[in-house]
């Protein structure tokens, strides 16, 4: 807090890729109250395998058949062609069924 005013300084490290739309979010949170200044300050590999399958049995047996747990970086990379246009290998429905019409036969 700074001294003497009613204003506070937060610094924090935010993913670059989790920071677009960030500062509307804060502006609608706070209603407009706050407002950040985002500066670059590093970069770092993720290291999970966005492709990664399980092929052995205990990564069957630790993940499942489908690995259904969240991938870090498939989800970055996802978020990124959405944004810049591109193709996105992603089901849209998984699990649908027939839909029904509600009205009646005569």
């Amino acid at each position: 807090m700074k001294e003497g005013t009613d204003v506070f300084i937060i610094k924090a490290v935010l993913p670059v890729a989790e920071s677009f739309g960030f500062a509307d979010e804060i502006r609608k949170r706070t209603s407009g109250l706050a407002s950040p200044q985002l500066v670059f300050s590093h970069w770092e590999i993720i290291s999970s395998d966005p492709f990664w399958v399980p092929t052995t049995e205990e990564e069957y047996l630790h993940f499942g058949e489908k690995a259904d747990s969240e991938n870090q970086a498939r989800k970055y990379m996802n978020a990124v062609r959405k944004r810049k246009g591109l193709y996105v290998d992603e089901k849209i429905v998984e699990h649908a069924e027939k839909q029904r019409t509600l009205s009646r036969n005569k």
